[in-house]
Protein backbone atom coordinates (compact mmCIF):
# COMPACT_ATOMS: atom_id res chain seq x y z
CA UNK A 1 0.00 0.00 0.00
CA UNK A 2 1.70 3.27 -1.18
CA UNK A 3 -0.27 5.72 1.79
CA UNK A 4 0.30 8.69 0.31
CA UNK A 5 -1.20 7.53 -3.17
CA UNK A 6 -4.12 6.06 -1.27
CA UNK A 7 -5.03 8.92 0.32
CA UNK A 8 -4.39 11.18 -2.28
CA UNK A 9 -7.13 8.59 -4.03
CA UNK A 10 -9.54 9.61 -1.16
CA UNK A 11 -9.04 12.78 -1.45
CA UNK A 12 -10.17 12.93 -5.09
CA UNK A 13 -13.21 10.77 -4.24
CA UNK A 14 -14.32 13.12 -1.38
CA UNK A 15 -14.20 16.00 -3.87
CA UNK A 16 -16.29 13.71 -6.52
CA UNK A 17 -18.38 13.07 -4.06
CA UNK A 18 -19.37 16.75 -2.84
CA UNK A 19 -19.59 17.31 -6.54
CA UNK A 20 -22.12 14.88 -6.64
CA UNK A 21 -24.24 16.13 -3.88
CA UNK A 22 -24.19 19.84 -5.62
CA UNK A 23 -21.02 21.24 -2.96
CA UNK A 24 -18.83 21.96 -5.63
CA UNK A 25 -18.47 21.99 -9.46
CA UNK A 26 -18.35 19.19 -11.29
CA UNK A 27 -15.29 18.22 -13.88
CA UNK A 28 -12.70 19.47 -11.32
CA UNK A 29 -9.28 18.22 -12.19
CA UNK A 30 -8.13 16.86 -9.15
CA UNK A 31 -4.58 15.28 -11.08
CA UNK A 32 -2.84 18.72 -9.08
CA UNK A 33 -3.85 17.21 -5.64
CA UNK A 34 -0.45 16.69 -4.01
CA UNK A 35 0.24 14.72 -0.70
CA UNK A 36 3.53 14.74 1.42
CA UNK A 37 4.92 13.94 5.12
CA UNK A 38 5.19 17.71 6.55
CA UNK A 39 8.14 20.06 6.67
CA UNK A 40 7.62 19.44 10.57
CA UNK A 41 6.65 16.46 12.07
CA UNK A 42 4.61 17.79 14.87
CA UNK A 43 1.85 19.05 12.22
CA UNK A 44 1.06 15.38 11.61
CA UNK A 45 1.77 12.45 9.20
CA UNK A 46 -0.18 13.65 5.55
CA UNK A 47 -0.28 17.35 4.55
CA UNK A 48 -2.13 17.85 0.89
CA UNK A 49 -3.07 21.11 -1.20
CA UNK A 50 -6.02 19.86 -2.22
CA UNK A 51 -7.83 22.79 -1.63
CA UNK A 52 -5.39 25.49 -3.21
CA UNK A 53 -5.51 23.80 -6.18
CA UNK A 54 -9.06 23.79 -6.11
CA UNK A 55 -10.10 26.80 -4.23
CA UNK A 56 -9.63 28.97 -8.08
CA UNK A 57 -11.86 26.54 -10.17
CA UNK A 58 -14.15 25.98 -7.61
CA UNK A 59 -14.58 29.33 -7.06
CA UNK A 60 -13.90 29.00 -2.87
CA UNK A 61 -11.42 30.12 -0.77
CA UNK A 62 -9.19 27.86 0.02
CA UNK A 63 -9.32 27.51 3.78
CA UNK A 64 -13.11 27.67 3.48
CA UNK A 65 -12.57 24.45 1.10
CA UNK A 66 -10.43 23.21 3.04
CA UNK A 67 -12.80 23.12 6.45
CA UNK A 68 -14.98 20.86 4.35
CA UNK A 69 -12.47 18.59 2.82
CA UNK A 70 -10.53 18.27 6.73
CA UNK A 71 -14.61 17.34 7.73
CA UNK A 72 -15.12 14.63 5.54
CA UNK A 73 -11.73 13.07 5.65
CA UNK A 74 -12.12 12.86 9.50
CA UNK A 75 -14.27 10.00 8.57
CA UNK A 76 -12.31 8.22 7.06
CA UNK A 77 -10.54 4.97 9.24
CA UNK A 78 -7.19 5.74 9.89
CA UNK A 79 -7.19 9.30 10.78
CA UNK A 80 -6.81 11.06 13.90
CA UNK A 81 -7.28 14.50 12.93
CA UNK A 82 -7.64 16.54 10.15
CA UNK A 83 -6.45 20.04 10.56
CA UNK A 84 -5.85 23.15 8.33
CA UNK A 85 -3.22 25.43 8.69
CA UNK A 86 -1.88 28.57 6.58
CA UNK A 87 -3.88 29.04 3.73
CA UNK A 88 -5.36 26.17 3.50
CA UNK A 89 -3.03 23.21 3.73
CA UNK A 90 -4.69 20.21 5.14
CA UNK A 91 -3.16 17.57 7.91
CA UNK A 92 -3.43 14.98 8.57
CA UNK A 93 -2.37 12.54 11.57
CA UNK A 94 -3.28 8.93 11.37
CA UNK A 95 -3.60 5.96 14.14
CA UNK A 96 -1.49 4.02 16.03
CA UNK A 97 -3.43 1.47 14.46
CA UNK A 98 -3.29 2.46 11.07
CA UNK A 99 1.00 2.29 11.04
CA UNK A 100 0.72 -1.10 12.68
CA UNK A 101 -1.35 -2.38 9.78
CA UNK A 102 1.11 -1.40 7.53
CA UNK A 103 3.50 -4.07 8.87
CA UNK A 104 1.40 -6.71 7.94
CA UNK A 105 1.20 -5.28 4.57
CA UNK A 106 5.19 -5.08 4.26
CA UNK A 107 5.19 -8.81 5.76
CA UNK A 108 2.28 -10.55 3.13
CA UNK A 109 3.96 -8.16 0.02
CA UNK A 110 7.54 -9.74 1.07
CA UNK A 111 9.74 -8.55 -1.64
CA UNK A 112 7.09 -7.16 -3.96
CA UNK A 113 6.76 -4.40 -1.56
CA UNK A 114 6.26 -1.52 -3.27
CA UNK A 115 6.20 -2.76 -6.66
CA UNK A 116 4.66 -0.04 -8.70
CA UNK A 117 1.84 0.29 -11.82
CA UNK A 118 3.60 3.47 -12.27
CA UNK A 119 5.11 2.62 -15.73
CA UNK A 120 1.72 0.69 -17.24
CA UNK A 121 4.31 -1.42 -18.80
CA UNK A 122 5.67 1.15 -21.39
CA UNK A 123 8.97 0.50 -22.67
CA UNK A 124 11.90 2.30 -21.56
CA UNK A 125 15.44 2.30 -23.24
CA UNK A 126 18.44 2.87 -20.50
CA UNK A 127 21.88 2.74 -21.99
CA UNK A 128 25.24 2.94 -20.03
CA UNK A 129 28.51 2.43 -19.41
CA UNK A 130 29.12 2.22 -23.35
CA UNK A 131 32.93 2.70 -23.18
CA UNK A 132 34.79 2.94 -26.18
CA UNK A 133 36.50 -0.60 -26.09
CA UNK A 134 39.99 0.65 -25.98
CA UNK A 135 40.80 -0.52 -22.31
CA UNK A 136 39.98 -1.73 -19.00
CA UNK A 137 37.22 -0.04 -17.88
CA UNK A 138 38.08 3.12 -15.28
CA UNK A 139 35.91 4.11 -11.97
CA UNK A 140 34.15 7.29 -13.69
CA UNK A 141 32.52 4.16 -16.33
CA UNK A 142 31.67 2.61 -12.79
CA UNK A 143 30.16 5.03 -11.68
CA UNK A 144 28.04 5.30 -14.59
CA UNK A 145 27.36 1.79 -14.40
CA UNK A 146 26.16 1.84 -11.06
CA UNK A 147 23.81 4.45 -11.82
CA UNK A 148 22.30 2.87 -14.97
CA UNK A 149 21.93 -0.43 -13.71
CA UNK A 150 20.52 1.01 -10.17
CA UNK A 151 17.87 3.03 -12.72
CA UNK A 152 17.05 0.25 -14.92
CA UNK A 153 16.57 -1.31 -11.58
CA UNK A 154 14.30 0.94 -10.07
CA UNK A 155 12.12 1.75 -13.03
CA UNK A 156 11.52 -1.78 -13.26
CA UNK A 157 10.15 -1.90 -10.01
CA UNK A 158 7.80 0.88 -10.77
CA UNK A 159 6.29 -1.24 -13.41
CA UNK A 160 8.03 0.35 -16.93
CA UNK A 161 9.54 -2.70 -19.27
CA UNK A 162 13.07 -1.85 -19.29
CA UNK A 163 15.96 -2.89 -22.03
CA UNK A 164 19.28 -2.27 -20.98
CA UNK A 165 22.15 -1.24 -23.03
CA UNK A 166 25.60 -0.88 -24.37
CA UNK A 167 26.44 0.62 -27.24
CA UNK A 168 29.49 -0.32 -28.99
CA UNK A 169 32.03 2.36 -30.35
CA UNK A 170 33.92 0.10 -32.73
CA UNK A 171 33.90 2.62 -36.35
CA UNK A 172 36.18 5.41 -35.57
CA UNK A 173 39.40 6.26 -35.37
CA UNK A 174 40.45 5.66 -31.62
CA UNK A 175 39.41 1.58 -32.16
CA UNK A 176 42.47 1.99 -35.11
CA UNK A 177 44.61 3.87 -32.76
CA UNK A 178 43.99 0.54 -30.50
CA UNK A 179 45.00 -1.59 -33.59
CA UNK A 180 48.40 0.49 -34.14
CA UNK A 181 48.96 -0.07 -30.70
CA UNK A 182 48.41 -3.87 -30.47
CA UNK A 183 50.26 -4.53 -33.40
CA UNK A 184 53.54 -2.64 -31.46
CA UNK A 185 52.77 -5.06 -28.90
CA UNK A 186 52.34 -8.10 -31.15
CA UNK A 187 55.96 -7.35 -33.47
CA UNK A 188 57.72 -7.12 -29.70
CA UNK A 189 55.74 -10.93 -28.72
CA UNK A 190 57.00 -11.92 -32.20
CA UNK A 191 60.55 -10.80 -31.83
CA UNK A 192 60.34 -8.35 -34.47
CA UNK A 193 60.98 -5.42 -32.53
CA UNK A 194 63.30 -4.96 -29.04
CA UNK A 195 61.44 -5.23 -25.46
CA UNK A 196 61.72 -1.48 -25.02
CA UNK A 197 60.19 -0.40 -28.21
CA UNK A 198 56.65 0.23 -27.00
CA UNK A 199 58.08 2.38 -23.97
CA UNK A 200 60.04 4.51 -26.40
CA UNK A 201 56.88 4.88 -28.49
CA UNK A 202 54.81 6.06 -26.01
CA UNK A 203 57.33 8.07 -24.90
CA UNK A 204 57.50 9.85 -28.21
CA UNK A 205 53.41 9.84 -28.55
CA UNK A 206 53.49 7.52 -31.06
CA UNK A 207 50.63 5.27 -29.37
CA UNK A 208 47.85 6.13 -28.06
CA UNK A 209 46.93 3.10 -25.70
CA UNK A 210 50.00 1.70 -23.58
CA UNK A 211 48.48 -0.03 -20.66
CA UNK A 212 50.19 -3.80 -19.86
CA UNK A 213 46.56 -4.87 -21.06
CA UNK A 214 47.62 -5.14 -24.15
CA UNK A 215 50.18 -7.95 -23.77
CA UNK A 216 48.63 -10.97 -23.47
CA UNK A 217 46.17 -9.80 -26.10
CA UNK A 218 48.83 -9.75 -28.35
CA UNK A 219 50.87 -12.96 -27.50
CA UNK A 220 46.99 -14.61 -28.09
CA UNK A 221 47.01 -12.96 -31.94
CA UNK A 222 50.40 -14.34 -32.22
CA UNK A 223 49.38 -17.67 -31.23
CA UNK A 224 46.44 -17.63 -33.61
CA UNK A 225 48.24 -16.13 -36.50
CA UNK A 226 51.68 -16.60 -35.68
CA UNK A 227 53.74 -14.56 -37.53
CA UNK A 228 52.19 -13.70 -40.92
CA UNK A 229 51.22 -9.71 -40.53
CA UNK A 230 55.40 -8.80 -39.89
CA UNK A 231 55.61 -7.70 -43.37
CA UNK A 232 52.14 -7.40 -44.36
CA UNK A 233 50.92 -3.50 -45.09
CA UNK A 234 48.87 -1.54 -42.98
CA UNK A 235 45.76 -2.13 -45.27
CA UNK A 236 45.78 -5.70 -44.68
CA UNK A 237 46.57 -6.07 -40.68
CA UNK A 238 44.72 -2.72 -39.70
CA UNK A 239 41.16 -4.93 -40.45
CA UNK A 240 42.74 -8.04 -38.76
CA UNK A 241 44.02 -6.38 -35.86
CA UNK A 242 41.32 -3.56 -35.36
CA UNK A 243 38.85 -6.34 -34.60
CA UNK A 244 40.86 -8.74 -32.57
CA UNK A 245 41.53 -5.83 -30.15
CA UNK A 246 37.98 -4.69 -30.16
CA UNK A 247 36.83 -8.28 -29.61
CA UNK A 248 39.36 -9.14 -26.54
CA UNK A 249 38.24 -5.71 -25.10
CA UNK A 250 34.89 -6.14 -25.06
CA UNK A 251 35.73 -9.13 -23.47
CA UNK A 252 38.09 -7.39 -21.16
CA UNK A 253 35.01 -5.04 -20.01
CA UNK A 254 32.58 -7.64 -20.15
CA UNK A 255 34.44 -9.36 -17.22
CA UNK A 256 34.76 -6.43 -15.78
CA UNK A 257 31.29 -5.51 -15.61
CA UNK A 258 30.17 -8.97 -14.42
CA UNK A 259 32.50 -8.49 -11.21
CA UNK A 260 29.71 -5.47 -10.62
CA UNK A 261 27.07 -8.29 -11.04
CA UNK A 262 26.04 -5.76 -14.57
CA UNK A 263 24.32 -7.50 -17.61
CA UNK A 264 22.72 -6.25 -20.71
CA UNK A 265 20.12 -6.90 -22.76
CA UNK A 266 21.29 -5.62 -25.84
CA UNK A 267 24.67 -5.16 -27.08
CA UNK A 268 24.71 -2.83 -30.16
CA UNK A 269 27.66 -1.95 -32.70
CA UNK A 270 28.31 1.32 -34.04
CA UNK A 271 30.07 -0.13 -37.39
CA UNK A 272 27.33 -2.78 -38.12
CA UNK A 273 25.23 0.08 -38.00
CA UNK A 274 27.38 1.79 -39.85
CA UNK A 275 27.61 -1.01 -42.65
CA UNK A 276 24.09 -1.63 -42.67
CA UNK A 277 23.72 2.13 -43.94
CA UNK A 278 21.65 3.53 -40.76
CA UNK A 279 24.07 6.55 -41.14
CA UNK A 280 22.99 7.11 -44.52
CA UNK A 281 19.32 6.39 -44.09
CA UNK A 282 18.45 8.50 -40.77
CA UNK A 283 20.71 11.11 -42.73
CA UNK A 284 18.22 10.98 -45.97
CA UNK A 285 14.87 11.41 -43.49
CA UNK A 286 16.31 14.70 -42.22
CA UNK A 287 17.05 15.81 -45.11
CA UNK A 288 13.46 15.25 -46.19
CA UNK A 289 12.43 16.97 -43.86
CA UNK A 290 14.49 19.89 -44.78
CA UNK A 291 16.70 19.66 -41.42
CA UNK A 292 19.60 19.22 -43.60
CA UNK A 293 21.58 21.88 -45.45
CA UNK A 294 25.19 23.01 -46.92
CA UNK A 295 26.28 25.93 -44.97
CA UNK A 296 29.30 27.66 -42.92
CA UNK A 297 29.28 27.88 -39.14
CA UNK A 298 31.04 31.32 -37.19
CA UNK A 299 33.81 30.53 -35.43
CA UNK A 300 33.38 29.86 -31.77
CA UNK A 301 32.27 32.48 -29.53
CA UNK A 302 35.03 33.59 -26.75
CA UNK A 303 37.77 31.10 -28.35
CA UNK A 304 40.75 32.14 -30.93
CA UNK A 305 41.45 29.33 -33.53
CA UNK A 306 45.00 29.56 -35.20
CA UNK A 307 43.70 26.13 -37.74
CA UNK A 308 40.15 27.47 -37.91
CA UNK A 309 39.00 28.52 -41.05
CA UNK A 310 35.51 29.05 -42.28
CA UNK A 311 34.07 26.46 -45.16
CA UNK A 312 31.04 24.73 -46.09
CA UNK A 313 30.20 21.80 -44.81
CA UNK A 314 27.31 19.51 -44.34
CA UNK A 315 24.59 21.02 -41.45
CA UNK A 316 21.52 19.70 -38.87
CA UNK A 317 19.70 22.49 -38.32
CA UNK A 318 19.72 21.39 -33.99
CA UNK A 319 19.26 25.25 -33.57
CA UNK A 320 15.28 24.87 -34.44
CA UNK A 321 15.48 22.74 -31.52
CA UNK A 322 16.74 24.22 -28.75
CA UNK A 323 20.53 24.35 -29.52
CA UNK A 324 23.20 27.12 -29.63
CA UNK A 325 24.32 26.04 -33.39
CA UNK A 326 23.65 24.30 -36.25
CA UNK A 327 26.06 21.02 -36.11
CA UNK A 328 28.17 19.19 -38.37
CA UNK A 329 27.06 16.09 -39.75
CA UNK A 330 30.32 15.50 -41.83
CA UNK A 331 34.35 15.53 -41.11
CA UNK A 332 36.86 17.17 -43.73
CA UNK A 333 37.72 14.10 -45.06
CA UNK A 334 33.66 13.41 -45.89
CA UNK A 335 33.25 10.57 -43.12
CA UNK A 336 30.16 11.43 -41.11
CA UNK A 337 31.06 12.68 -37.89
CA UNK A 338 30.28 10.94 -34.31
CA UNK A 339 27.07 13.02 -34.12
CA UNK A 340 25.81 11.58 -37.30
CA UNK A 341 26.52 8.51 -36.31
CA UNK A 342 24.55 9.12 -32.95
CA UNK A 343 21.58 10.20 -34.55
CA UNK A 344 21.20 7.37 -36.24
CA UNK A 345 21.85 5.07 -33.48
CA UNK A 346 18.81 7.09 -31.53
CA UNK A 347 16.56 6.47 -34.41
CA UNK A 348 17.13 2.70 -34.13
CA UNK A 349 16.74 2.42 -30.58
CA UNK A 350 13.29 4.62 -31.04
CA UNK A 351 12.33 2.44 -34.36
CA UNK A 352 12.79 -0.57 -32.07
CA UNK A 353 9.87 0.70 -30.00
CA UNK A 354 11.78 3.03 -27.27
CA UNK A 355 10.27 6.68 -27.12
CA UNK A 356 11.52 7.07 -23.98
CA UNK A 357 15.57 6.64 -24.22
CA UNK A 358 18.34 7.31 -21.03
CA UNK A 359 21.70 7.75 -22.00
CA UNK A 360 24.01 7.69 -18.42
CA UNK A 361 27.23 9.84 -20.02
CA UNK A 362 30.33 11.18 -18.16
CA UNK A 363 30.57 14.83 -17.23
CA UNK A 364 32.82 15.69 -20.17
CA UNK A 365 29.76 15.04 -22.16
CA UNK A 366 28.02 17.56 -20.96
CA UNK A 367 28.20 20.33 -24.20
CA UNK A 368 26.97 17.19 -25.91
CA UNK A 369 23.46 16.94 -24.21
CA UNK A 370 21.53 19.61 -26.27
CA UNK A 371 22.38 18.45 -29.71
CA UNK A 372 21.39 15.08 -28.91
CA UNK A 373 18.11 16.05 -27.67
CA UNK A 374 17.73 18.45 -30.44
CA UNK A 375 18.24 15.74 -32.37
CA UNK A 376 15.75 12.90 -30.67
CA UNK A 377 13.13 15.81 -30.87
CA UNK A 378 13.89 16.04 -34.57
CA UNK A 379 14.12 12.31 -35.60
CA UNK A 380 11.26 11.26 -33.64
CA UNK A 381 9.19 14.13 -34.67
CA UNK A 382 8.48 15.47 -31.35
CA UNK A 383 7.33 11.50 -30.19
CA UNK A 384 10.52 10.61 -28.60
CA UNK A 385 12.41 12.05 -25.22
CA UNK A 386 16.24 11.43 -24.19
CA UNK A 387 17.08 12.06 -20.55
CA UNK A 388 20.81 12.69 -20.28
CA UNK A 389 22.01 11.53 -16.55
CA UNK A 390 26.09 13.32 -16.58
CA UNK A 391 27.59 11.37 -13.73
CA UNK A 392 30.89 13.83 -12.48
CA UNK A 393 34.04 12.33 -11.51
CA UNK A 394 34.98 9.79 -8.89
CA UNK A 395 37.83 11.77 -7.13
CA UNK A 396 40.01 8.43 -5.41
CA UNK A 397 41.60 8.71 -2.53
CA UNK A 398 43.66 6.47 0.17
CA UNK A 399 43.34 8.36 3.74
CA UNK A 400 42.91 11.71 2.09
CA UNK A 401 45.50 11.33 0.16
CA UNK A 402 45.06 10.39 -4.23
CA UNK A 403 46.12 6.88 -5.31
CA UNK A 404 48.82 6.58 -7.37
CA UNK A 405 47.99 5.49 -11.15
CA UNK A 406 48.15 1.91 -12.46
CA UNK A 407 50.83 0.27 -14.77
CA UNK A 408 48.14 -2.17 -16.38
CA UNK A 409 45.62 0.24 -17.19
CA UNK A 410 48.20 2.51 -18.24
CA UNK A 411 47.28 6.20 -16.78
CA UNK A 412 44.40 5.21 -14.36
CA UNK A 413 43.18 3.20 -11.86
CA UNK A 414 40.69 0.64 -13.60
CA UNK A 415 37.57 -0.18 -11.61
CA UNK A 416 38.21 -4.15 -11.60
CA UNK A 417 41.53 -2.96 -9.56
CA UNK A 418 39.10 -0.85 -6.81
CA UNK A 419 36.31 -3.70 -7.15
CA UNK A 420 37.93 -6.71 -6.32
CA UNK A 421 40.06 -4.18 -2.57
CA UNK A 422 36.69 -3.27 -1.78
CA UNK A 423 33.84 -5.64 -2.73
CA UNK A 424 30.93 -5.73 -5.13
CA UNK A 425 28.95 -4.08 -2.69
CA UNK A 426 30.57 -1.42 -1.08
CA UNK A 427 31.35 -0.16 -4.84
CA UNK A 428 27.92 -0.17 -5.48
CA UNK A 429 26.41 0.96 -2.54
CA UNK A 430 29.05 4.16 -2.33
CA UNK A 431 28.84 5.38 -6.41
CA UNK A 432 24.85 5.96 -5.24
CA UNK A 433 25.27 8.38 -2.03
CA UNK A 434 25.74 11.29 -3.92
CA UNK A 435 23.42 12.49 -6.88
CA UNK A 436 25.08 11.70 -10.10
CA UNK A 437 25.90 15.13 -10.96
CA UNK A 438 27.56 15.83 -7.90
CA UNK A 439 31.60 15.21 -7.75
CA UNK A 440 32.12 11.77 -5.82
CA UNK A 441 35.10 11.43 -3.55
CA UNK A 442 36.21 7.58 -2.89
CA UNK A 443 38.60 6.86 -0.04
CA UNK A 444 39.21 3.57 0.74
CA UNK A 445 40.01 3.77 3.70
CA UNK A 446 36.40 5.14 4.94
CA UNK A 447 34.23 3.17 2.71
CA UNK A 448 36.21 0.31 4.59
CA UNK A 449 36.34 1.30 8.23
CA UNK A 450 33.65 0.15 10.88
CA UNK A 451 32.32 3.68 11.85
CA UNK A 452 28.78 5.12 11.54
CA UNK A 453 30.59 7.88 9.08
CA UNK A 454 30.77 5.24 6.86
CA UNK A 455 27.21 4.61 5.29
CA UNK A 456 27.73 1.18 4.01
CA UNK A 457 29.10 -0.11 7.30
CA UNK A 458 26.28 2.04 8.88
CA UNK A 459 23.11 0.77 6.95
CA UNK A 460 24.65 -3.00 7.01
CA UNK A 461 25.26 -2.76 10.51
CA UNK A 462 21.09 -2.44 10.84
CA UNK A 463 20.93 -5.26 8.66
CA UNK A 464 23.47 -7.46 11.09
CA UNK A 465 21.32 -6.03 14.26
CA UNK A 466 18.09 -6.99 12.77
CA UNK A 467 19.52 -10.72 11.84
CA UNK A 468 20.61 -10.96 15.48
CA UNK A 469 17.16 -9.65 16.69
CA UNK A 470 15.51 -12.62 14.94
CA UNK A 471 18.22 -14.98 16.20
CA UNK A 472 17.61 -14.28 19.89
CA UNK A 473 13.41 -14.45 18.88
CA UNK A 474 13.55 -17.51 17.00
CA UNK A 475 15.50 -18.96 19.71
CA UNK A 476 12.54 -18.01 22.24
CA UNK A 477 9.46 -18.70 20.34
CA UNK A 478 10.32 -20.92 17.56
CA UNK A 479 10.55 -20.51 13.30
CA UNK A 480 6.44 -21.31 13.42
CA UNK A 481 6.16 -18.04 15.42
CA UNK A 482 7.99 -15.68 13.49
CA UNK A 483 6.67 -16.72 10.03
CA UNK A 484 5.39 -13.87 7.73
CA UNK A 485 1.90 -14.92 8.05
CA UNK A 486 1.83 -15.33 11.91
CA UNK A 487 3.28 -11.80 12.39
CA UNK A 488 1.04 -10.14 9.85
CA UNK A 489 -1.67 -11.07 12.03
CA UNK A 490 -0.16 -10.58 15.54
CA UNK A 491 -1.19 -8.03 17.90
CA UNK A 492 1.01 -4.87 17.89
CA UNK A 493 -0.87 -2.26 20.49
CA UNK A 494 2.85 -2.81 22.20
CA UNK A 495 4.52 -0.59 19.35
CA UNK A 496 3.43 3.00 20.70
CA UNK A 497 6.84 4.52 21.35
CA UNK A 498 7.22 7.20 19.04
CA UNK A 499 10.97 5.87 17.95
CA UNK A 500 9.20 2.80 16.91
CA UNK A 501 6.27 4.25 15.38
CA UNK A 502 8.68 6.51 12.72
CA UNK A 503 10.54 3.40 12.04
CA UNK A 504 7.42 2.21 10.97
CA UNK A 505 6.52 4.94 8.85
CA UNK A 506 9.62 4.76 7.32
CA UNK A 507 9.26 1.50 6.08
CA UNK A 508 5.80 2.52 5.28
CA UNK A 509 6.54 5.34 3.11
CA UNK A 510 8.95 2.72 0.97
CA UNK A 511 6.50 2.63 -2.14
CA UNK A 512 6.41 6.26 -2.37
CA UNK A 513 10.22 6.37 -2.68
CA UNK A 514 9.95 4.03 -5.40
CA UNK A 515 7.80 5.93 -7.45
CA UNK A 516 8.88 9.50 -6.78
CA UNK A 517 12.89 7.99 -7.60
CA UNK A 518 11.72 6.50 -10.98
CA UNK A 519 9.78 9.32 -11.86
CA UNK A 520 12.55 11.40 -11.33
CA UNK A 521 15.34 9.07 -12.75
CA UNK A 522 17.21 9.39 -9.75
CA UNK A 523 18.40 5.89 -7.87
CA UNK A 524 20.50 7.83 -5.57
CA UNK A 525 17.10 8.50 -3.31
CA UNK A 526 17.55 4.84 -2.51
CA UNK A 527 20.50 5.12 -1.22
CA UNK A 528 19.87 8.25 0.83
CA UNK A 529 16.10 6.31 1.83
CA UNK A 530 18.09 3.58 2.98
CA UNK A 531 20.43 5.27 5.38
CA UNK A 532 17.43 7.08 6.34
CA UNK A 533 15.85 3.86 7.54
CA UNK A 534 19.16 2.80 9.50
CA UNK A 535 19.21 5.62 11.25
CA UNK A 536 15.64 5.46 12.86
CA UNK A 537 16.70 2.00 13.09
CA UNK A 538 19.93 2.38 14.95
CA UNK A 539 17.59 5.30 17.17
CA UNK A 540 15.78 2.33 18.38
CA UNK A 541 17.85 0.06 18.95
CA UNK A 542 20.02 2.39 21.41
CA UNK A 543 16.32 3.49 22.99
CA UNK A 544 14.97 -0.13 23.94
CA UNK A 545 18.67 -1.37 24.73
CA UNK A 546 18.21 1.53 28.01
CA UNK A 547 14.86 0.45 28.54
CA UNK A 548 13.48 -2.79 28.22
CA UNK A 549 14.45 -6.35 26.26
CA UNK A 550 14.97 -5.16 22.81
CA UNK A 551 14.03 -8.85 20.88
CA UNK A 552 10.28 -8.28 22.28
CA UNK A 553 9.80 -5.03 21.37
CA UNK A 554 11.74 -5.13 17.93
CA UNK A 555 11.45 -8.29 16.37
CA UNK A 556 8.76 -7.96 14.33
CA UNK A 557 9.65 -4.59 12.88
CA UNK A 558 13.14 -6.14 12.12
CA UNK A 559 11.38 -8.90 10.61
CA UNK A 560 9.76 -6.52 7.44
CA UNK A 561 12.42 -4.08 7.86
CA UNK A 562 14.76 -6.93 6.96
CA UNK A 563 13.55 -6.68 3.26
CA UNK A 564 15.03 -2.51 2.93
CA UNK A 565 18.35 -4.62 2.20
CA UNK A 566 17.75 -5.78 -0.93
CA UNK A 567 18.55 -3.28 -3.53
CA UNK A 568 22.33 -3.18 -4.38
CA UNK A 569 21.97 -6.44 -5.90
CA UNK A 570 23.39 -7.76 -9.36
CA UNK A 571 20.63 -6.31 -12.38
CA UNK A 572 20.09 -3.82 -8.96
CA UNK A 573 16.69 -6.19 -8.61
CA UNK A 574 14.90 -5.67 -5.32
CA UNK A 575 14.47 -9.11 -5.28
CA UNK A 576 17.71 -10.22 -4.16
CA UNK A 577 19.88 -10.17 -1.47
CA UNK A 578 22.45 -7.78 -1.61
CA UNK A 579 24.02 -6.11 1.60
CA UNK A 580 24.87 -9.27 2.92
Amino acid sequence: MNVFAWFRERIAAEVAAMAASGSLPTGLDTTRIGIEPPRDPAHGDLASNAAMVLAGPAKRRPRELALLLAQRLLKIEGVATAEVAGPGFINLRLTDTFWHARIADILLAGVAYGDSGLGEGRPVNVEYVSANPTGPLHVGHGRGAIVGDALAGLLQKAGFRVTREYYVNDAGGQVDALARSLRLRWLIAAGAEPADAFERARTAGEVQYGGDYLVPVAEALLAQDGDRWIEAPEQDWLPAFRSFAVAAMLRLIRDDLEALGIRFDVVASERRLVEEGGVDAALRFLEGRGLVYEGVLEPPKGKVLDDWEPRPQTLFRASLYGDEVDRPLRKSDGSWTYFAADIAYHLDKFRRGFPVMIDVWGADHGGYVKRMQAAVTAITEDSGALDVKLCQLVNLLDGGEPVRMSKRAGNFISLREVVDRVGRDVFRFIMLTRKNDAPLDFDFQKVTEQTRDNPVFYVQYAHARCRSVLRHALAEMGEEALSDAVLAGAALGRLTDPAELDLIKQLASWPRVVEGAAEAHEPHRIAFYLQDVAQAFHGLWTTERRTRNCASSISMTCSSHRRGWRWFAPRSSLSHQALR
